[in-house]
């Protein structure tokens, strides 16, 4: 038993003792890893494969005696330095506003309000506001307690949680551990019950900071994505080894220079080692979750945004992520009559309805967080201001919380002068039905009305109250002696983005399904108003019980509704529609949902109302509880897919061109066509259209078009991989060709060099162009806004001019003097060397065109 605590009496700290107590003693934070610096992102590019090779075909130009092409070399390195440094940066700035999103919350009082905020900004004396389900954000004081229990065991190594007491603001905090102390400590988790706890230490001054544990931040994680790539760089590497061997072996027998032969085999490696594939997963990866996290939706664990494209169910929560959760009180019943509550209508409530809301707000908070609670208080404030039937001056002696096993609470009051105890009970109507111990009939009467409560989508629960007068309060609320005093609606009105986004998803083959712990009636009700479809079978949590496996398999192929449910049986209907062979995406908020959350493929947590533990073991929090953010992410999840899956395409295509220019000269005792300062420029072009352009671009119109992909899908499939490999081919012939002709018409081989370059820088940039969308034409996709492309389309045709015309660069590139009309011919040469793509894209168009056409025909006959 314990006397009620007065949260209003507290205030909290100012916005400027908050500002002083920051900078005085720090944020609320252990060392973590430092930001790499620069000369550290230099160490690592040092390191690079592409780095050496470079090193190696500079220190063999020194050797040759040509000083300018070892320096020219070298001077790339600091270019492709600047670049990584720049990739680097913006990956990592991504990476640091995750953490910061992903830091544990803290609800705290500042300026008499309730603010929710990152767990490093709690100072010393903030006042923690702590419910079932939060992580402690810094050391504290218990000023108010009911039936509080944390778990210890991250400083304790004790697995049972402990009983916490109340204490007081000049408590000096001792070591954790055991029952009844009044402390909180940081990293802890509030297990069960709620609190009101002063912050005694934050930091390195908390005990978790004493001995000395360091924060973990975003733990890297191997994909299946990842390595499938890594085994992809590995067979290259190979196979590139190998060939490169080749060469040197070749062309030192056939032309006496093993210093060339080395030179012309450190060139082919340049040309084929895919170093951008580590680079696009990366990037795309950490800027695929800023992106997202842009949209309200935190990743915590990167798998989750290759798994976002392929889910096929979405199992949603009714309130708050399709209603608004902003609950007002709609319609009451009492004394066997409805009172409508009708928008600037001015008229008197009845008497008949006055004792159910004076109990109604009894049975709440008084100052409640619960927006059901609210909407008592706001109701009463309207109505019965003034009157006998609001009591500021009773005290609360007990609360009787909800269970799992009875959807009720009730409080205990005491009016001043007086020796009889006023209880007042609020929840679930049948819940309610039981604890008044009302007979069948009356139950049956009272169901009627709450049924029809419920059809018109309201949230419908019962009011009770009892009076007791022995000294000693029963341990359950079942021994008090109840009387039903009515039935009250609470209007939920639907978020104003659910129906668009619930007909987004059912166009992109995503079914949704709603689960809720409300009535029937009322989640009918809201499925029919968000265009939830079908929607005129519902599963109940009773229903679920009795449940054998082989029917809920039956049924959950068809059944959209769950009612009536309580989280355990979440993981029941999670596991259920895996078994049938989807791909789940699961919302849940609270403790208990942490199971579901973990089972389900994609598990997504509330970030405005989840718990700490449901975030923690989600793999996204919805920062804004939305339902159409989830639709959102959905969307951006296949758009990072498809980019990636373009960027790799892309750089598997230009390195078949490029490794072939390498190859196939030294064969067929041809003069080199390529030298390490090629590959370079064309690096130059390769890694910020991998890192940047592509994956700044868009995703398709018709992403959310067309069912979710098999999680099972390779990012390169056997059709990908041969459509990649056969647009290198056709660049690579067509710059055979031109160098062919080059040597033929031309009396130096330089000039045939610069034709040749010409024409693979061309062809580099309509990889680029036709890779942008596999769906729609390249020309149509140049009215796409990509800034990123247009700077380096624009970098590409200044660097080219240049390489061709002027002196300095003509003898670096061993090009000589070339005649424009002919370097405008294999321009568009190398523009056109794709063009079969182009066709391609357009037949794919037509016959899927013909063969939706087919089956809507099909469908309406």
């Amino acid at each position: 038993m314990s006397e009620e605590f007065d949260l209003k009496s507290l205030r909290g700290l100012t916005q400027a003792e908050v500002q002083q107590r920051l900078r005085a003693e720090g944020y609320n934070e252990l060392p973590s890893a430092k930001q790499r610096s620069v000369f550290a992102i230099a160490l690592e590019v040092l390191k690079e494969p592409m780095f050496l090779l470079l090193l190696a075909c500079g220190t063999i130009y020194l050797l040759l005696g040509d000083l300018t092409e070892a320096l020219v070399l070298l001077s790339f390195v600091v270019l492709i330095m600047g670049i990584t440094f720049f990739q680097e940066r913006k990956t990592e700035r991504a990476l640091e506003a995750l953490r910061d999103l992903s830091s544990p919350r803290a609800l705290v009082l500042r300026d008499g309000k309730q603010q929710r905020i990152a767990g490093r900004e709690v100072v010393r004396g903030d006042i923690l506001l702590m419910a079932e389900g939060d992580r402690v954000p810094a050391d504290a004081v218990l000023l108010y307690n009911l039936n509080l229990y944390a778990d210890e065991s991250l400083l304790t190594g004790e697995p049972v949680p402990v009983r916490k007491v109340t204490g007081n603001a000049a408590s000096s905090l001792s070591r954790p551990g055991g029952d009844d102390l009044p402390f909180l400590y940081s990293g802890t988790m509030v297990v069960k019950g709620q609190g009101v706890a002063e912050v005694l230490a934050t930091g390195l001054n908390t005990e978790i900071g004493k001995i000395g544990k360091a924060l973990k931040t975003l733990v890297p994680e191997d994909t299946r994505l990842q390595k499938e790539i890594r085994g992809l760089v590995v067979k290259l590497a190979l196979g590139g080894v190998a060939l490169c061997v080749l060469i040197a072996v070749i062309y030192s027998l056939a032309r006496q220079d093993w210093l060339g032969g080395i030179l012309a085999g450190l060139t082919l490696a340049m040309a084929i080692l895919p170093e951008e594939f580590p680079v696009i997963l990366t990037i795309f990866l950490a800027l695929g979750a800023w992106r997202i996290a842009q949209k309200q939706v935190l990743t915590r664990r990167v798998p989750a945004i290759e798994t976002l494209g392929s889910a096929t169910v979405l199992c949603v929560d009714k309130t708050g992520t399709l209603t608004q959760n902003r609950m007002s009180i709609s319609r009451l019943w009492a004394e066997g009559q409805f009172y409508e509550d009708k928008p600037g209508d001015d008229t008197p409530l009845p008497e008949a309805f006055h004792a159910l809301v004076e109990h109604g707000i009894l049975a709440s908070q008084r100052d409640p967080f619960d927006p059901m609670e609210m909407a008592f208080h706001n109701f009463g404030s309207t109505y019965l201001e003034g009157t006998e039937h609001l009591h500021a001056n009773w005290h609360l002696l007990r609360e009787y919380p909800l269970s799992q096993h009875l959807l009720a609470l009730s409080h205990v009051w005491k009016a001043p002068g007086t020796d009889e105890y006023v209880i007042a009970a609020k929840g679930a109507p049948e819940a309610i039905a039981d604890l008044c111990h009302l007979s069948p009939e009356e139950t049956t009467k009272v169901t009627r009305f709450v049924s029809e409560m419920a059809g018109s989508g309201l949230r419908v629960l019962g009011v009770a109250r009892a009076c007791f007068q022995q000294p000693v309060l029963p341990d359950n609320q079942h021994d008090f002696n109840f009387e039903l005093i009515g039935l009250v609606g609470l209007a939920d009105p639907i978020r104003p983005t659910v129906p668009a986004a619930i007909q987004e998803c059912y166009r992109a083959g995503i079914r949704v399904v709603m689960i809720t712990g409300d009535y029937p009636q009322t989640a009918q009700s809201i499925a029919h108003q968000i265009g939830l479809s079908p929607n005129d079978e519902v599963i109940t949590g009773p229903e679920l019980d009795v449940m054998d496996e082989v029917e809920l398999q039956r049924r959950i192929k068809h059944v959209n509704i769950f009612a009536r449910v309580v989280p355990e049986q979440k993981l029941q209907l999670v596991a259920a529609l895996k078994a049938d062979g989807e791909v789940v995406a699961m919302t849940g908020d609270g403790v208990n949902d942490a199971p579901a959350l973990k089972a389900a493929n994609i598990g997504v947590a509330m970030g405005e109302r989840g718990t700490d533990v449901a975030r923690e073991s989600a793999a996204l929090v919805l920062l804004d509880d939305d339902f159409s953010s989830i639709v959102e992410a959905v969307k951006l999840g296949r758009r990072i897919w498809d980019n990636i899956r373009k960027a790799i395409a892309y750089t598997l295509a230009v390195h078949v061109p490029i490794a072939g220019l390498s190859f196939f000269p030294v064969l067929f005792n041809w003069p080199l066509l390529l030298l390490p300062v090629h590959i370079v420029f064309l690096e130059m072009i390769i890694d910020p259209a991998c890192s940047i352009v592509f994956e700044a671009e868009s995703e398709e119109g018709d992403v959310m078009n067309h069912p979710p992909r098999d999680p099972q899908e390779s990012i390169l499939g056997s059709k990908t991989l041969l459509l990649s490999i056969l647009q290198g081919v056709t660049v690579l012939l067509v710059a055979l060709v031109v160098y062919g002709i080059g040597l033929s018409i031309e009396s130096a081989e330089s000039t045939a060099r610069g034709f040749a370059f010409s024409t693979l820088i061309a062809g580099n940039v309509a990889l680029i162009l036709v890779n942008r969308s596999w769906s729609r034409s390249a020309f149509s996709m140049l009215l796409v806004p990509n800034k990123a492309l247009w700077w380096l389309l624009g970098g590409v045709t200044l660097f080219l001019g240049l390489a061709l015309y002027v002196p300095f660069l003509n003898d670096l590139f061993q090009f000589s003097a070339m005649n424009p009309f002919k370097v405008l011919l294999c321009v568009i040469a190398g523009l056109l060397s794709v063009l079969w793509f182009e066709i391609y894209k357009l037949w794919k168009n037509r016959s899927g065109q013909n063969a939706s056409q087919q089956l809507r025909q099909k469908s309406a006959n």
